[in-house]
């Protein structure tokens, strides 16, 4: 543009004006083959690392190289030639080192990012293998509380559990076998041939209420007989009997009769058992199941189910209320990660700033020298002092444009 300007200017005249662009007029032709410079590349990869390491710093220079040779024409009208010059020479000094930290900066950035990459990839391994660890080891530390809880003086849950189970089997199996004859009776008493639906759970229900009844009873005389209740033991041992010959009768002897054509099979109709028989065998299997079910875990899941239905706390042996033992600081499962999440946070804040500012002073102190080159040729003084400490000495430049103004020129005679 300025060798087209010198052509339109008269021929006697040219030499002249040649002479005074002479300073910038191999400026453009300079910018044209960095620009070259910067396109003219085997590949992508090394445009990209001629634009990341060498293109602000160009641009800084491209920029210095303007102001420098345009300060030339203002020399003559200049008081303070010399200290204008030294100003000049310092402003490139402190570009020379914007560059330089400019360079020392994206390597300091690339190895802050790749030990934060670095750091997080390890704590992300870490927090896997410690997940994995976890899961591994939840079976143990599931079964070790549950141990260490269960064996702690409390309620016995699996006794309850195995209770409630062993009376709604036998429910079931007492219902299969009644339900025949229960049928045939409804149906001789309503004249129908067929009974309600609701007939077999009904008296489901009903059974299971009698055999967790007859648990209760046996319960009772075992209280009676360990405080020595001689009254109450008669007639605890009075309603035990009336219980056992009601569930022999009802219960355990149709439970003999649907396995007696079993018996006559296996004897070849030689053993045709009679009702003593069938009565004994009864009463024997009525004792036989108490009798095991009682001392396997009736005797510790009953007290737990009557007070449960009564709401009372269970009595232990010497009358004590057994209480169950809760801890006494019950601390939150969630505060020890959110407390470890909340400084992760603020740790993340304070990298986040400290990143920012690894990624911003080598830009900004280009930026910053190639202002200071421009407000040299405007005012003779630089804006900035560089090197920047901080982002928080960039935040103070309107403190420095206030300096700046109040700044009066003294006279003194030209150099």
């Amino acid at each position: 543009m300025l060798e087209q300007m010198i052509t339109r200017v008269p021929e006697r005249w040219r030499e002249v004006a040649e002479l005074l662009a002479a300073p910038i007029i191999w400026i453009p032709r300079l910018q044209r083959m960095l620009l070259d410079f910067f396109l003219d590349s085997s590949s992508g990869w090394i445009t990209a690392a001629k634009l990341f390491f060498l293109l602000f710093p160009v641009l800084l220079g491209i920029a210095a190289i303007w102001c420098t040779q345009l300060s030339i024409y203002t020399l003559p009208f200049r008081s303070r030639r010399i200290a204008f010059v030294s100003t000049m020479l310092v402003t490139w000094w402190d570009g020379a080192r914007a560059v330089w930290l400019y360079w020392v900066g994206m390597f300091r950035m690339a190895a802050v990012v790749a030990g934060w990459v670095f750091s997080l990839t390890r704590m992300a391994v870490k927090m896997i293998l410690e997940a994995l660890h976890q899961v591994i080891l939840i079976p143990f530390t599931v079964t070790g509380r549950m141990t260490s809880e269960y064996f702690q003086p409390g309620v016995p849950w699996i006794a309850f559990v195995m209770l409630v189970f062993w009376c709604m089997l036998e429910t079931t199996i007492f219902t299969y076998t009644l339900f025949p004859t229960v049928s045939e009776v409804l149906s001789d008493m309503v004249g129908a041939e067929q009974i309600p639906r609701l007939a077999g759970p009904v008296l489901w229900f009903f059974l299971f209420l009698l055999i967790m009844g007859s648990f209760a009873c046996v319960q009772a005389l075992v209280e009676a007989v360990q405080k020595r209740e001689f009254k109450f033991i008669v007639q605890i041992v009075l309603v035990e009997l009336f219980v056992m010959i009601f569930e022999v009768m009802f219960l355990y002897r149709e439970l003999v009769d649907a396995i007696t054509p079993w018996i006559a099979q296996q004897t070849g109709d030689k053993f045709r058992p009679g009702i003593g028989f069938t009565l004994s065998l009864a009463t024997f299997g009525w004792v036989g199941v108490r009798g095991m079910t009682w001392f396997l875990f009736g005797r510790y899941g009953t007290p737990p189910l009557l007070a449960f239905i009564s709401r009372q706390p269970m009595e232990g042996t010497e009358g004590r209320a057994m209480a169950r033992d809760l801890p006494k600081t019950a601390t939150a499962w969630w505060r020890a990660p959110l407390e470890d999440f909340k400084r992760e946070v603020g740790w993340l804040h304070e990298k986040s700033d400290e990143l920012l500012e690894y990624l911003a002073l080598p830009v900004i102190h280009l930026i910053a020298a190639a202002l200071n080159f421009a407000l040299v040729v405007l005012t003779g003084h630089p804006l900035f002092s560089l090197p920047f400490r901080g982002l928080k000495e960039v935040m103070e430049t309107r403190e420095a444009l206030a300096g700046m103004q109040q700044l009066q020129p003294r006279k003194q005679g030209n150099v």
